[in-house]
């Protein structure tokens, strides 16, 4: 593998924090980013929780099979160059890629794949139940989980698609590790956690040469990546709490990316040769009524606050590069996400969808929000909208706890928050937007549909449940893309707008991968002009 040449390396530790007085250059060889990194506690794969942790995750790692840098929607294959599925039976066979060797120089086995999977059941840390709800257990998971020869069996117990099941591989705990490595560096029983939270044993495009927990990650590209090696030789990432910092290193030159501006400082950025890429995130945002409120009952009302939010007016000021207009559950940048947007800001025709269904006006309704920017911006914004056509919102600013737990108790009469998939697969959040089989008050569930007491029609619950359990991927897909058109067409959640994600860098750069969560980030297509 070939090493950075020393005097570079040391010149780039080097860098300054301060902007210098003449303009600076990264070297060519490295790409050299500034972010805060200090989210980290564990990068362990077993462990790995965080924002930042995701991503090393995914550039030192690899999983059977995993969505990737060249198309972050595609579900391609990783260290399993194909397999087969047995829905009747609940068994997933993944036949191994020949010749992937670890960054250890160790061949990488089926029987890493077993001890993978086992070890995170086993230590069962915080990500553990992505993988324990295909019904493995630290008693089961070595029957639940075998190797044979260049093969890989997966059972799994319970109703699910096997897409769904695939898409549980693809995630981060999913990530295969080098058993002899690790057990050479266990202590006292850890299966090698201590040493995995400050070293790697993946077979990634990069591995991992330096980490110091808030102030550097260093990682080296690998020549034998059997996608092709980085062009690259290799990523330093430093630690740069302040974004202020950020910007000055950036416009002097002393990094290529910087990941954490504002959007005033993305506003202000000066100098030739800069530019601001913006990449969808997860998160959606949405305004919601209780159905427990008498007068936001009405489907007249759902419809017409469709045609009440401006939503080109926020995202051309007050959200401006934070928000972009996505009116679906799932987010766009995920297979199967609906980014149609039929909506558009018309009081005059909100107007009349009321008048013609007889809504006894004004309606006065107060308005939970989280009492900061930009979530007051945007409640006043609505405020102002929702008035034209006698929708008059009182506004309730809290902390998010505050408004949080307001929202849990269904305490509310209307809400505007935001929500992010617990789980990379479109049941995530169809569960959360379009299921809720027991409306009662003591039937708690973790969904926007119980919080607004909104009692799910049984249709859509039943369409909800047989999405989870199809085994045709496409006729899945299309299942939840009409989820998605049911509930953006007649529900008492306005979905309005999805996160996104500003990172500026210099012109040199290319290639650069930000998909809609941490574990889609990917610096294996970069290369410097």
């Amino acid at each position: 593998m070939k090493l950075l040449k020393p005097a570079l390396l040391a010149a780039v530790l080097a860098l300054p924090l301060a902007v210098p007085a003449a303009q600076a250059d990264t070297p060519a060889e490295l790409l050299v980013v500034a972010q805060n990194i200090d989210d980290i506690v564990a990068i362990d794969p077993a462990q790995a929780y965080e924002f930042t942790s995701g991503e090393l995750v995914t550039n030192t790692y690899d999983r059977l099979v995993q969505y990737d840098a060249e198309d972050t929607t595609v579900l391609a294959p990783g260290l399993a160059t194909d397999w087969a599925i047995d829905a009747e039976a609940k068994t997933i066979t993944f036949t191994m890629r020949d010749g992937v060797t670890f960054h250890s120089g160790n061949p990488v086995r089926a029987d890493d794949v077993a001890f993978s999977f086992a070890r995170v059941v086993q230590l069962n840390l915080t990500p553990a139940f992505i993988l324990t709800q295909l019904g493995w257990t630290p008693e089961n998971v070595d029957e639940m989980v075998t190797a044979d020869g260049n093969t890989v069996t997966v059972r799994y117990d319970g109703d699910f698609s096997p897409a769904f099941v695939m898409n549980v591989l693809a995630s981060r705990p999913a990530s295969i590790v080098d058993e002899l490595t690790v057990m050479a560096n266990e202590v006292d029983g850890d299966m090698g956690n201590a040493w995995l939270n400050a070293n790697t044993a993946g077979t990634g495009p990069f591995t991992l040469t330096a980490f110091r927990p808030a102030e550097l990650i260093r990682m080296e590209a690998n020549p034998a990546y059997f996608n092709g090696a980085p062009a690259i030789e290799g990523v330093i990432i430093r630690h740069v709490a302040e974004s202020a910092t950020q910007q000055l290193l950036l416009e002097s030159g002393d990094v290529d990316i910087a990941r954490n501006l504002t959007p005033d400082q993305v506003a202000s950025l000066e100098g030739e040769g800069l530019r601001v890429e913006t990449f969808p995130q997860a998160a959606v945002h949405f305004l919601s009524f209780n159905q427990a409120v008498e007068s936001l009952t009405p489907p007249a009302v759902w419809e017409a606050a469709r045609y009440l939010v401006d939503y080109e007016g926020m995202t051309n000021s007050i959200i401006a590069g934070q928000m972009e207009v996505h009116q679906a559950f799932w987010p766009e940048g995920f297979p199967g996400a609906l980014t149609d947007t039929p909506y558009s800001y018309d009081p005059e025709r909100a107007a009349q969808i009321l008048a013609d269904a007889g809504v006894d006006l004004p309606i006065t309704v107060s308005l939970d929000v989280i009492n900061a920017a930009p979530f007051t911006d945007m409640a006043q914004s609505i405020q102002a909208s929702f008035a034209e056509a006698g929708i008059n919102f009182e506004i309730l600013p809290g902390t998010g706890s505050q408004v949080i737990t307001r929202y849990r108790e269904r305490s509310h009469e209307a809400m505007l928050l935001y929500w992010g998939p617990d789980f990379m697969d479109p049941h995530s959040n169809a569960k959360a937007f379009a299921y809720n089989s027991d409306n009662s008050q003591d039937a708690y569930a973790a969904t926007t549909t119980w919080r607004n007491s909104w009692a799910v029609p049984g249709e859509m619950n039943e369409m909800t449940t047989a999405a989870l359990t199809e085994p045709d991927p496409a006729a899945r897909e299309e299942m939840y893309l009409e989820l998605q058109r049911r509930v953006q067409e007649s529900s008492p959640i306005v979905i309005m707008f999805q996160a996104s994600y500003q990172v500026a860098m210099d012109d040199a750069v290319s290639g650069y991968v930000n998909g809609a969560t941490s574990d889609f980030v990917f610096y294996r297509l970069v290369e410097k002009s």
